[in-house]
């Protein structure tokens, strides 16, 4: 059974300086938890760039086509209307009164398919608690996350931790996934 370790530090400036410290060591940095963003930490303990960006011009793709197809079947479809004598669906000559419409079910779907794809991957649902380790981890303390496998080892990187500027650290065990 792995165990989770949290060091808890009271200033970013040391959690951003014992980073690299106990990367260095062999130590295995998972997670930080601040109760605000820290520039440049999503690096130091090496999270990969995230593909949300993809989602979202899909999302708005989807908007798009559904908009276009919405007013071609409407317009030719569903309802044909001889206005004038003009083409029905003549792209080059009706597609400005198509923008507004194409716009915002484009935006209206990359909205809402962004909101649900964060809860998702957040796993912020309804009647979901959010694991916290420290309850003052929203207030002024900088949760570090390291993952141990080897429990002989333990002792060895709570210790690291401590050294390098920790106020608290907590041990959790948890199961493998």
């Amino acid at each position: 059974m792995a165990k989770r370790i949290y060091g808890i530090f009271d200033d970013e400036e040391i959690l951003m300086a014992a980073i690299p410290a106990l990367k260095a060591k062999g130590v295995v940095c998972k997670d930080v938890q601040s109760p605000f963003p820290i520039h440049g930490v999503d690096k130091l303990i090496g999270v990969p760039r995230t593909r949300i960006s993809i989602c979202s011009f899909l999302y708005g793709m989807t908007g798009t086509t559904l908009a276009l197809w919405m007013t071609w079947y409407m317009m030719v479809h569903d309802w044909h209307i001889n206005i004038g004598g003009k083409p029905n669906f003549m792209f080059y000559m009706n597609l400005p009164a198509f923008i507004p419409v194409t716009f915002e079910s484009t935006v209206f779907c990359a909205a809402h398919g962004m909101v649900i794809t964060f809860l998702l991957r957040s796993k912020i649902l309804p009647g979901v608690t959010a694991p916290i380790p420290h309850l003052r981890v929203t207030d002024d303390k900088f949760v570090l996350h390291v993952d141990v496998k080897d429990e002989s080892k333990l002792n060895e990187i709570v210790g690291q931790i401590k050294s390098s500027g920790a106020s608290d650290v907590l041990l959790k065990s948890q199961q493998a996934v």
